[in-house]
């Protein structure tokens, strides 16, 4: 008889006592999959390409590899960084996930003593405050790309010292719209140094770019078990009644946070008004807001004040919500690739999760294409008056 296999913890791990203590206190049980396959990958300094649902851990798992790995190095050699440089970098394609991944990771450093150095820069505020942080250098910089050129133009960033480059939310950093300034910034960094990319979806289209960033990667795939936690919807509704059929399927279903895309910003800012009249607090999140507006929106969509946030892609791109209930496409997603990211948001961190897609008759043979993607065929519902 084989003796009962060790189940694999944080400590099993690899992990500090000061990283041991920020998890205890975190809540943190257990670790998930993608932790478990990712965190000793990247501690052995290897390239990673790792396929993982929002909601999985995944910023947990780099988040604490790096911190270990700083730890690690700060025990065999005293740091010697000087100026403006950075020992990392973590590229998200919104600021709300650059935000979100940076507190995430200070909150893992709190424990860890010289304090890490963690800073974030984003666009839509001023750049000066960001300008000065940099000043001395950080072990970790989370950033948009736009506003780390920004930075770098300002000669207020150097990169000789990187030994480490994360692209989270990697294959819309890939494509087009990114690519140019995920370009120019590749030019600047060190050749030798750590990969590491992850995402939900790796599209065949930017494979060549991968196979040219990433040097004998390790593949992680742990994105499938996400999808099946996954409740998927489908229904049918003419054009006409998709406003009153939304609201109606939040009211009915007593759904109290619910996450709805729509392609447009105009068609976010419109669904806002007709819920209100419906007596449904919802607010906007796209990328004509300001900055303030954007994190007040998604404050008080997470803290449960606003029960629907209505949003486009780009913006919500990464965004993790914890235990949110439902996520509705008002509008389908251009892509199946954009499809597997929105529901997503859902059934993270192993609970279950409602995603429902609303569809016009000119939305079927789009439709079609993305459960094609998804090997899966849906059966359409009807609602009656609708």
């Amino acid at each position: 008889m084989q003796p009962a296999a060790t189940p694999i913890n944080f400590t099993s791990l690899g992990l500090s006592n000061a990283l041991l203590t920020a998890i205890q206190q975190r809540g943190y049980t257990q670790p998930t999959p993608v932790q478990i396959d990712t965190i000793p990958v990247i501690l052995t300094e290897q390239d990673l390409r790792a396929k993982a649902q929002t909601g999985s851990g995944k910023t947990a798992a780099f988040g604490l590899a790096l911190l270990q790995k700083i730890v690690q190095h700060r025990e065999q050699r005293p740091s010697t960084r000087t100026g403006n440089q950075v020992g990392t970098l973590i590229l998200a394609p919104t600021r709300e996930l650059a935000i979100q991944i940076a507190e995430a990771i200070s909150d893992y450093a709190s424990a860890i003593t010289p304090k890490v150095k963690i800073i974030c820069a984003h666009g839509g505020i001023s750049i000066n405050p960001q300008m000065l942080a940099l000043r001395g250098g950080a072990d970790i910089l989370v950033a948009t790309p736009g506003r780390l050129l920004d930075l770098v133009e300002q000669n207020a960033i150097k990169f000789a010292d990187l030994n480490c480059l994360v692209l989270d939310e990697a294959d819309r950093l890939l494509q087009l719209g990114f690519s140019e300034e995920l370009n120019e910034i590749l030019k600047l960094l060190p050749k030798k140094r750590q990969n590491l990319l992850f995402s939900a979806t790796f599209p065949a289209e930017v494979d060549q770019l991968i196979a040219k960033l990433l040097i004998n990667p390790v593949h992680i795939d742990s994105a499938t078990q996400a999808e099946a936690l996954i409740t998927q919807r489908v229904i049918s509704v003419t054009q006409e009644h998709k406003n009153i059929l939304l609201a109606h399927l939040i009211n009915d279903g007593d759904l109290q946070q619910v996450l709805v895309f729509a392609n447009a910003k105009n068609t976010c800012n419109r669904l806002v008004l007709k819920l209100g009249k419906a007596d449904i607090y919802a607010m906007a999140l796209h990328g004509d807001k300001t900055q303030s507006a954007r994190n007040l929106a998604l404050k008080k969509f997470k803290q449960g004040e606003c029960r629907v946030l209505i949003a486009t892609d780009l913006a919500a791109r990464g965004i993790d919500i914890e235990q949110l209930e439902a996520v509705i496409n008002f509008d389908l997603p251009r892509s199946p690739n954009d499809y597997i990211h929105r529901i997503g948001r859902t059934g993270r961190a192993g609970q279950s999760g409602l995603a429902i897609s609303l569809l016009c008759d000119e939305d079927e043979a789009h439709f079609r294409v993305i459960e094609k993607r998804m090997k899966m065929r849906l059966d359409r519902e009807c609602v009656a008056g609708f």
